[in-house]
């Protein structure tokens, strides 16, 4: 039978901050989709038409998996926290640098060498991750991720 008592406590409130922190950092990225629905919206005659087009069904697909992806990656990052046992700052932000490191450079260096991407375009992507990962390390760290902080 599997069990959960090997999953690091984190402290749900520092579950719910991060995914808010987590979710504004990753909006910055969907916001262009957003706009787009937004706009189909006004332009449809009535609130029904709208709800049955395409634009808000995938706009509310990536709304969902947004919200539940930044929560997921703030319970990740609190646990790692609470196991590493970082209590400053700095250690966060080695912490949040490392997860930048390995999750999300290696799509950055490829967009860049092999698909040729504008260097704009990569760098809005790497500054919204940086604060993703960094950001929310170092945010957590603010906040407190321990149930009990005396352990």
């Amino acid at each position: 039978m599997a069990t959960l008592q090997y999953l690091p406590t984190v402290k749900p409130s520092a579950i719910a901050l991060g995914t808010v922190f987590n979710h504004t950092a990753s909006l910055a990225i969907l916001a262009p989709l957003f706009g787009e629905t937004y706009r189909s919206a006004q332009a449809a005659n009535s609130k029904e038409e709208f709800f049955k087009s395409k634009e808000a069904a995938g706009a509310a697909a990536a709304y969902g998996s947004s919200i539940v992806g930044s929560a997921i990656q703030s319970y990740g990052v609190g646990a790692l926290i609470n196991t590493t046992g970082v209590l400053s700052y700095k250690g966060a932000a080695y912490l949040g640098s490392l997860i930048f490191f390995a999750s999300s450079a290696p799509s950055f260096i490829s967009q860049i060498f092999t698909e040729k991407r504008p260097l704009d375009t990569v760098a809005v992507g790497a500054l919204a991750r940086v604060f993703e990962t960094v950001g929310l390390s170092l945010f957590l760290t603010w906040w407190g991720t321990r149930t009990n902080p005396f352990d």
